[in-house]
């Protein structure tokens, strides 16, 4: 049911999958590496992610059914069915920026602030996507089109091999534990600023190692009357397409009468122009659609001589491009801060309430003919019509060559949604004790809670192939609660106008509660059965285990505490240094380890400020630099509250002798494991040349040591190996350049500004120990034998040895080289301008990535001979060898070894040119609202935003963008959008 490529990386590689039983993903299966103690547990849709090696065993295991163990090979995607075991087996049982605030010339630190212009209004159900390519050194990859679906944000390179890579987000001193922002307003936001070296993140110790993204959203002005904003933005969605070249009906019953298998076997040209005539599907059509959506943003803003607040409110719906997908989203906000009478005495409240659902089609990425709609659309054969399936019936012949009508079928009969409520909030205040020394407390706190629903009725197809149970239905539910208290001194004083000292003391507790809980009703009554209702519920008869239900539950807690100081001193706006010290515990280690000190220097020179450089000419030009080392708790990137005991002996009940109830020792504890340690140094630039040429340049080196690794230990000692605080290196460094230039500017007719952003950054790892890792190689370097193309004698597929020699039977393991291709790119940034001309606005992004490597498993599938009569083909497989046809690229449909040996074949470049962003609009002119002033209009905005709308690539699938091999991937959509803003 699916096909299966050999890959085969050069290290201990990230291995995910779906894990499914007879009715579909199932949640809560515990993942292990055997013999260690890496672990993971499969979430709503039964995906799971762990690190592991070529030859180590993966073991899943669940009370309610068999053990299921597979070993890894070369591909990364291992997906697993579990069994029902028949027994029951006895359970034993922030920062905001922590109110620090510098002007640009005075920073010592490599950040950037992006403009809330470029965030606002954008039609994205994400705000990270909105991210994508506005700034050096931040790369995003959205390996999903799914309406709010999470994306890999990387700051500066991965900075982990085994723990967490992705950046801190801080919303208005909120850290988040969560990296998914379906639930979030971007039209909130005031400011993003990005975090990249050691002396900006440093003060967020624990988990400033990745960087941080830092979002300040609205506020009200003091002394400001009453301003209503409301915008509308609608949006239609698109598939962006292929250029796979995929048959028509007439060609895959010609293609399948020359092999002689499948429908056309034995059909005459009349009676395949016959059944072409009849149908020729295309299947893309039915399975995905022309979405739309639609956003609505009321916001109300104030302020009096002494409180101000602003308030909004906001609705979200997105129609994804596939069907069965969408995101609807309420979200109301309210930011309140006030001052006593004599200004001593400030407080303020955030607070903003977020409820989301969303239809999530699962099973996309996987082979399973039966559940990914995605499959269906391209490799369902075109003569079979939607037409050949009637509604509501499951007794559907059980053939590949009927795929889409089973799914079909399931779009009918299967419902899947999962809801989340988000609450962020935060008191803070203030009190100046002195002129020069401020107290200041803060208490916020993230709730999440998320349910997800899935049922599948008793009268579909699956149901009834898999039956009994006939239909199933799961409900979870995960609640999570964090609390963060930081309370700090902070003192500022300037002494004979030309040196100024900032100094801030401060402490700050975290502690986090989670519960989760559910349960999956198997068997389920037709005649009263509806999704997400208990009524059609089966009890179990005592007579037959077919309708026994099963249940979950899970309790965890976290907690984090840190004191630390930072110091910032200016000599009259021309030198400048800082340091910052942070001590932090981490409820993940043992007491022994649990304390980390962190710290980081800067320094910088306004050369601007000197004799010897023309200030005329150079409004800014600033040279600074940073060094520090910052530490990574989250050694397993597991989230939060996971990961709590790897320095302790564990042991887990399950069948022993005989079969019977046992306890053995899962986990073998390391008593010495302690904080990552992240180094780096940082060299920076500022510049603005005459105000119309500014931007930035630095240049860093970030290295990290006690890695995070999986030790080999004899067998003997219970276990496989031992996680440990390795002796390696994982080192990334690399340039970022941002420049900004201001063709025209001050005219009242005509501004424009063209914008550039580039990165390079280059990974290496050493001291590894492994034989598969090369030493001062890049990270996730393919690791496999080469593909040499097709022999013009016989047709058969040619591989390159060890030696170079030309081969046709490739030794998998001995002929493996290291490729120097990997998925993270070298480069990767935006181009554009912004223009405006008498109130007309346009601006643009073209974001570029250089040096990506995938596996393109979907090309492999439309070239793949053994499906020809189940799975429809590209015309490319009509260029295969022939005796008369040598010189090809498609090895002869019958040559040995097709589905043996693979190596890089299907490993293509995926760099990409793509219009990002394109945004046309009009600010209708106050004089021309007079008129109308009796409403109250104070402003009005028109346009038009286009997102994705080209991409020049020579990747062949739907989407190059992408940060995993492609197999039925949902991609991102192109996205058309209107749009009206007015103010009263």
């Amino acid at each position: 049911m699916a096909f299966m490529v050999q890959i085969t990386f050069a290290q201990e590689r990230v291995i995910s999958g779906v894990v499914s039983d007879d009715l579909g993903p199932v949640a809560d299966i515990s993942v292990k590496v055997k013999n260690t103690d890496r672990g993971t547990a499969t979430d709503f849709d039964g995906n799971y992610s762990i690190k592991a090696k070529t030859g180590e065993t993966l073991v899943f295991t669940h009370i309610s059914y068999k053990t299921v163990e597979m070993v890894v090979g070369s591909s990364s995607r291992i997906n697993a069915t579990m069994k029902e075991s028949g027994e029951s087996l006895k359970e034993i049982v922030i920062i905001g920026a922590y109110d620090i605030k510098r002007t640009k010339p005075k920073t010592n630190i490599a950040s950037t602030t992006v403009s809330v212009e470029t965030i606002e209004n954008r039609p994205n159900a994400s705000l990270v996507q909105t991210l994508q390519g506005q700034v050096a050194g931040l790369e995003i990859i959205s390996n999903s089109g799914q309406p709010g679906a999470s994306s890999s944000v990387i700051i500066r390179g991965q900075g982990s091999l085994g723990g967490k890579v992705s950046p801190l987000y801080v919303v208005d001193g909120v850290p988040l534990n969560t990296e998914n922002f379906r639930s979030f307003n971007e039209n909130d936001i005031a400011s993003v600023s990005i975090l990249k070296d050691a002396g900006a993140t440093a003060i967020y110790g624990n988990r400033g190692a990745n960087g941080a993204i830092i979002i300040t959203t609205k506020s009200g002005k003091f002394s400001s009357p009453l301003k209503v904003t409301y915008s509308l933005t609608s949006s239609f969605n698109h598939l962006q397409g292929n250029n796979y070249n995929l048959m028509n009906a007439k060609e895959q019953l010609e293609l399948e009468r020359l092999q002689g298998v499948g429908r056309g076997a034995g059909m005459t040209d009349a009676e395949i122009s016959a059944v072409a005539k009849y149908s020729n599907t295309d299947w893309e059509k039915v399975f995905f659609r022309s979405g739309y959506s639609q956003t609505h943003n009321l916001s109300l803003s104030n302020g009096g001589k002494r409180v101000r607040s602003f308030t909004s409110f906001s609705f979200f719906d997105q129609e994804g491009i596939l069907k069965q997908s969408d995101l609807k989203r309420f979200s109301v906000r309210n930011n309140l801060d006030g001052k006593s009478e004599n200004e001593k005495f400030t407080y303020g409240t955030n607070v903003t309430i977020n409820y989301s659902k969303s239809n999530t089609p699962n099973s996309i990425g996987s082979g399973a003919v039966n559940r990914n709609y995605i499959l269906g659309a391209y490799q369902s054969v075109p003569y079979i019509s939607p037409h050949d399936y009637t509604p509501g019936d499951a007794n559907i012949p059980v053939v590949f060559a009927n795929t889409p009508l089973f799914l079909l079928n399931r779009l009918d009969t299967y419902t899947r949604y999962v809801t989340e409520i988000k609450i962020l909030g935060t008191i803070k205040a203030s009190y100046k004790i002195l002129d020069n020394l401020t107290f200041n407390t803060r208490l916020s706190s993230e709730f999440n809670e998320t349910q997800l629903v899935t049922s599948e009725s008793p009268t579909s197809f699956n149901a009834v192939l898999f039956a009994p149970p006939a239909g199933f239905q799961d409900q979870n539910t995960i609640r999570e609660t964090t609390f963060d208290f930081v309370n700090s001194l902070n003192y500022t004083k300037t002494f004979n106008d030309k040196h100024t000292l900032d100094v801030g003391v401060y402490t700050e507790y975290i502690k986090g509660h989670r519960n989760s809980h559910g349960f999956r009703a198997n068997g389920l009554t037709p005649s009263t059965f509806y999704p997400g209702d208990g009524s059609g519920f089966i009890s179990d008869n005592g007579s037959d285990d077919f309708n026994v239900d099963t249940i979950n539950a899970d309790l965890r807690t976290a907690g984090l505490f840190s004191y630390f100081a930072n110091i910032d001193y200016d000599f009259n706006s021309k030198y400048g240094v800082g340091a910052t010290i942070r001590r932090d515990a981490s409820f993940r280690f043992r007491e022994t380890n649990r304390w980390g000190t962190f710290y980081s220097v800067t320094g910088r020179w306004n050369l601007d400020k000197e004799n010897f450089v023309n200030s005329d000419v150079f409004n800014l030009l600033k040279l600074r630099a940073s060094y520090g080392i910052l530490g990574n708790q989250d050694v397993a990137n597991t989230g939060f509250f996971f990961t709590d005991s790897k320095d302790q002996d564990l042991y887990s009940s399950g069948a022993g002798y005989a079969g019977q109830n046992a306890l053995h020792l899962s986990q073998v504890g390391y008593t010495k494991l302690k904080w990552e340690e992240t180094s780096q140094v940082n060299i920076g630039l500022d510049f603005n040349i005459k105000k119309l040429f500014y931007g930035s340049l630095d240049v860093y080196n970030k290295e990290t040591l006690l890695l995070f690794t999986a030790f080999p230990t004899p067998y003997t000692s219970g276990t496989g190996s031992l996680d440990i605080n390795s002796p390696g290196l994982l080192r990334n460094k690399g340039v970022e350049l941002g420049m900004h230039y201001d063709f025209f500017k001050n005219n009242d007719d005509f501004n424009l500004t063209v914008n550039f952003v580039g990165a390079y950054n280059k990974s290496e790892r050493f001291r590894s120990g492994l034989s598969t890792i090369r030493e001062g190689g890049p990270l996730g370097e393919v690791y496999t034998y080469r593909y040499a193309g097709v022999n013009p004698e016989n047709g058969h597929l040619l591989f390159l040895d060890i030696n170079d020699n030309l081969t046709e039977t490739p030794d998998p393991e001995a002929d493996r080289v290291f490729t120097n291709k990997k998925v993270t790119p070298d480069y990767q940034g935006s181009f554009g301008f912004d223009m405006d001309y008498k109130g007309f606005f346009l601006s643009t992004a073209f974001n570029y990535i250089i040096g990506s490597y995938r596996y393109d498993f979907d090309y492999s599938g439309f070239v793949d001979p053994s499906a020809i009569g189940q799975f429809r083909h590209s015309r490319d497989i009509l260029r295969a060898w022939t005796p008369t046809n040598r010189n090809t690229d498609i090895p002869a449909l019958n040559a040995p070894g097709l589905s043996t040996y693979t190596g890089d074949r299907f490993l293509f470049n995926s760099d990409y040119l793509r219009l990002r962003n394109v945004t046309f609009g009009y600010n209708v002119p106050q004089k021309h609202l007079t008129g109308i002033k009796a409403i109250g209009l104070k402003s009005a905005k028109a346009f038009f935003t286009g997102e994705n709308l080209v991409t020049f690539t020579g990747w062949r699938g739907n989407d190059a963008e992408g940060f995993d091999e492609d197999q039925n991937r949902y991609p991102t959509p192109r996205i058309i959008s209107l749009g009206l803003v007015l103010g009263f």
